[in-house]
């Protein structure tokens, strides 16, 4: 999923049109609140940000992208009608992959997106997932605590790997059931707690890393 912030209407269903027709899956958004809501629920490969929006700027959207764990490593694709020098020296120093002057050809973006994404994809080294005691190998599946192999089931992998993936966000019951069972699937929440109770027990000595929030839900935290 690409994310296009753009408040200009007509740019942003073109940007989505042709990112939709090389590919990609693309959705939009008309400014940073918008944008901020919908990272709630899913987490994009790329971002499109326009620097002159309405609210928060492009800019410092990027400085709150960059200060979160969990938003940090996305790739990001500025797009300024300015084309000043000081635009682009000033995104690329906060953290941007890349930036675009306007006007723009949709070929072009279509290019730079590919190119960033190649660029920024994980290597081979980059397979193992580490919180404390806890590794997961995402092209082997699996999973040891403590140096023990733990046996997963699918579900509860995909529970586990969500987590390490994002750590200290905190995932309702509801944002658990959409991205493990697919957005699709109608159940209880309960789901959510058995499935955590069993993985925890798994883990054992560590099974604690995988915190409740009370009245909102779960997370894991970085350890050491």
């Amino acid at each position: 999923m690409i994310f296009c912030v753009e408040d200009d209407s007509g740019i942003r269903d073109l940007m989505i049109y042709a990112l939709n027709s090389a590919g990609f899956n693309a959705r939009g958004f008309a400014d940073g609140s918008e944008f901020f809501d919908a990272l709630k629920n899913k987490m994009p490969r790329l971002i499109m940000l326009d620097i002159m929006l309405p609210g928060d700027d492009g800019i410092t959207i990027l400085k709150k992208l960059r200060s979160n764990p969990s938003t940090a490593e996305i790739p990001v694709i500025m797009a300024s009608a300015k084309g000043t020098e000081y635009d682009k020296v000033v995104g690329l120093d906060l953290g941007a992959d890349d930036y675009l002057a306007k006007p723009f050809g949709m070929m072009e973006m279509v290019s730079r997106v590919k190119a960033v994404l190649r660029r920024t994809a994980k290597t081979d080294s980059e397979t193992s997932l580490c919180i404390g005691q806890i590794q997961l190998n995402t092209a082997e599946h699996t999973v040891s605590a403590g140096g023990r192999r733990i046996a997963l089931t699918l579900k509860e992998y995909e529970l586990l790997r969500l987590f390490m993936d994002n750590p200290g966000r905190v995932f309702t019951r509801d944002q658990l059931l959409g991205k493990v069972w697919n957005s699709d699937y109608i159940g209880e929440t309960r789901t959510i707690d058995v499935h955590i109770g069993t993985l925890r027990t798994k883990l054992g000595d560590f099974g604690d890393y995988i915190e409740t929030v009370r009245g909102v839900g779960y997370r894991m935290e970085k350890r050491t």
